[in-house]
């Protein structure tokens, strides 16, 4: 069972690497060929930050693959033992929250690369080395405790039920349901500054939009995102009376009234179809299949890896497994998202005009450095939204046929 498992994980691990290296090839090939959507300039800057977070993310692969060699032969025992907690649920706190601080530490210096080297290169990184840390320590912090009263949860439940894996299921798929309701109040409260909205006539217009789809917020606010990041963005967070409309300053700086009404529009869009349920019924279907998998793995599992078939190795399983199992889910999840986002575009062009629906998408892909092309592979496994120009197409936007044969697939898959 343990070759078993390795071995899934390392054809998981592979086809991230291949379709990476699809994807580095793809756009190297067509970025040659000329501009799409961008200027010459913009549209070569948008392919070498592509390029560059696709090879940054082989070295991540790569170092996430020995990371779970090494748990799988023989540190989950080693780990164990040498945690000499006398109290059962001190134990399992430990090991569990001490696997997540442990794989967090090594990958690490990724994310700091990613911010510092990558994202400050090509404009995009605001934020300060103290800010890093703090924000870093804010996390780590919060996932300690957060992860502690969930594992806490768990492993109550294992110790108190024999079909705990429905149980625990049905407790972190609650979970899921309240961080989706604090999540705004929470990166208010840790991370970025939100304040109303001061823009009496943006926000009637804004009320009007939200009064035409039946969505009642606790109100519109703008976070103070351009501290740390210079990318555009927006977002509807929240479920019941907790929601709320968070605007990025940025986007307020580089979009016009009429740009931001579409954007919002679209946002609505979701709202209005269900879109944010339908993603937490798919969660669900994807957690309940761990659970129940991981509700019956044969002890000679356990007994290959020299543990005992306790809470916390179970957890502590679930969580070095999960990655690769999200990895399998995500083109169904990829392929609802893609469609939900045509309806929502089709909402926002109907409240806010397609033609400023259509401004707003081409600023969104220039100031994001967002390249346009992307190869078929990387969209099946990893892309939650459509081709930026599928949807420009899908809006009454005239996109040259060049640009779609290009677009449709140069590079081979195989």
């Amino acid at each position: 069972m343990l070759m078993t498992i390795v071995g899934l994980y390392t054809f998981y691990i592979l086809m991230r690497l291949y379709v990476s290296v699809m994807q580095i090839g793809f756009i190297n090939q067509v970025k040659r060929k000329g501009a799409v959507l961008l200027g010459e300039k913009e549209y070569l800057d948008a392919a070498n930050y592509a390029v560059a977070k696709e090879k940054l993310s082989l070295v991540e692969a790569m170092v996430e693959y020995v990371l779970f060699f090494v748990w799988m032969a023989g540190g989950l025992a080693w780990f164990d033992e040498v945690l000499t907690v006398q109290s059962p649920l001190t134990h399992t706190l430990s090991a569990v929250i001490g696997l997540i601080l442990i794989n967090s530490l090594v990958m690490l210096p990724f994310g700091w690369y990613a911010k510092f080297r990558i994202d400050a290169q090509y404009g995009f990184n605001r934020s300060s080395t103290a800010q890093y840390i703090k924000d870093t320590l804010i996390s780590t912090v919060l996932t300690i405790i957060i992860g502690s009263l969930i594992v806490w949860g768990i492993a109550s439940i294992i110790s108190a039920s024999e079909f705990w894996w429905l149980w625990s299921f049905c407790f972190i798929f609650g979970v899921v349901v309240l961080m989706n309701m604090f999540f705004p109040t929470i990166r208010a409260l840790f991370f970025d500054k939100v304040t109303p909205l001061d823009d009496p006539q943006l926000q009637e217009q804004i009320a009007a939009l939200m009064q035409k789809t039946g969505f009642v917020s606790s109100g519109v606010f703008v976070s103070d995102a351009s501290k740390r990041d210079a990318r555009l963005n927006a977002y509807f967070g929240g479920l019941g009376k907790s929601k709320r409309v968070v605007l990025f300053d940025t986007l307020l700086q580089k979009l016009t009234p009429q740009e931001l009404i579409a954007v919002l529009g679209h946002e609505l869009g979701h709202f209005a179809h269900g879109d944010l349920y339908k993603n937490i019924a798919m969660v669900g279907v994807m957690l309940f299949g761990m659970f129940a998998a991981f509700g019956n793995l044969p002890q000679s599992l356990y007994t290959q890896l020299g543990v005992a078939s306790s809470p916390h190795v179970m957890m502590m399983l679930f969580i070095l497994l999960m990655p690769m199992v999200s990895f399998v889910m995500m083109p169904l999840m990829g392929l609802v998202s893609r469609h939900n986002e045509y309806e929502a575009d089709r909402t926002g062009s109907e409240l806010g005009g397609a033609q400023h629906l259509i401004s707003a998408l081409t600023k969104l892909v220039s100031e994001n450095k967002s390249f346009p092309l992307s190869h078929p592979l990387y969209r099946f496994f990893h892309t939650t939204h459509p081709p930026v120009i599928e949807r420009l197409r899908a809006l009454g936007s005239d996109i040259s046929a060049d640009v779609i044969e290009d677009f449709i697939d140069p590079c081979p898959v195989l």
